[in-house]
């Protein structure tokens, strides 16, 4: 497939406008110099910055006619046409093939499994079990003790590494797992709210192999879910606008779960649209 100068320059600039749009109110906190507990982390913690997320690329396979500006651009190879350029899924693969190799076992796995939706976002509160400090400078819903409590009276599913290894000490054996780095492949199930949103970080990793278009995508759903789990957190965040999910209610639990299970759609669909639009095949492709 080839896109004409016209074709992608339209593109390019539907993509910035809405990137810009998605990330308007983080330049303008920034600039004003104000942190923000929810929105931040996905600026943060994904280290992508805005001017990356803005930028856009046609995704592995897809050739930008007379595209010389880009000829350079890592990743890129020549393409077809006389200063043609195309984003090269091999030449990454040669690049990085231990990232690339981790990216597909990750993306498969997770899609091969049954999502689970009983841990109701304790991870949150197994960060802050039994702390003398917290992670976040705001205080907690419940209290330490009462938080504490909420803790002892559940079980502790997490699937996640990546949210496991911040839970404290005391609240580490309390997990039905002892997850570590090398076995992430192993636990990772899409029903994870955190296995959602690190599909926007596995679309930055592979860059121009994935369509712009597409890398928004996963930022909107990284941005959806981020917004659940700190509702469902301990943390007394009012002062911010957030409504808590009480999960600590059999109310609270039910709307939690009803979310989760639509991310998990979500991302499920994304999922896909990744390894396609990355490798041109299916999930189910061994």
């Amino acid at each position: 497939m080839a896109l004409s100068r016209a074709e992608w320059l339209v593109r390019e600039l539907a993509h910035q406008e809405r990137a810009d749009a998605l990330i308007a109110d983080h330049r303008a906190r920034s600039q004003r110099g104000e942190k923000h507990p929810v929105w931040d982390f996905l600026f943060t913690y994904y280290s992508y910055k805005p001017a990356q997320l803005r930028r856009w690329h046609p995704g592995a396979g897809v050739e930008l006619e007379d595209a010389p500006e880009r000829s350079g651009w890592r990743w890129y190879s020549p393409g077809a046409s006389t200063n043609g350029v195309v984003p090269d899924a091999a030449a990454f693969a040669a690049g990085k093939s231990d990232l690339a190799g981790l990216i597909e076992r990750m993306l498969r796995r997770t899609a091969s499994r049954p999502g689970q939706f009983g841990c109701f976002g304790l991870h949150e509160w197994a960060m802050v079990y039994q702390a003398d400090e917290l992670r976040h400078p705001v205080p907690l819903r419940l209290g330490q003790a009462g938080t504490d409590a909420v803790v002892e009276n559940h079980d502790l599913r997490c699937t996640h590494f990546d949210a496991f290894r911040f839970f404290t000490p005391e609240a580490v054996p309390r997990n039905r797992a002892a997850l570590t780095r090398e076995d992430q492949p192993l636990f990772e199930q899409p029903g994870c709210l955190h296995a959602g949103m690190d599909l926007y970080k596995w679309a930055t990793k592979l860059g121009p192999l994935i369509p712009g278009e597409l890398l928004l995508d996963t930022f909107e759903l990284a941005r959806d879910i981020r917004l659940l789990d700190m509702e469902a957190a301990p943390y007394d965040l009012s002062p911010w606008g957030v409504t808590p999910v009480p999960i600590e209610t059999a109310e609270g639990k039910a709307e939690y779960v009803r979310r989760q299970r639509g991310f998990a759609d979500r991302g499920a669909a994304l999922r896909t649209a990744l390894l396609e639009a990355w490798l041109g095949t299916p999930v189910s492709a061994a």
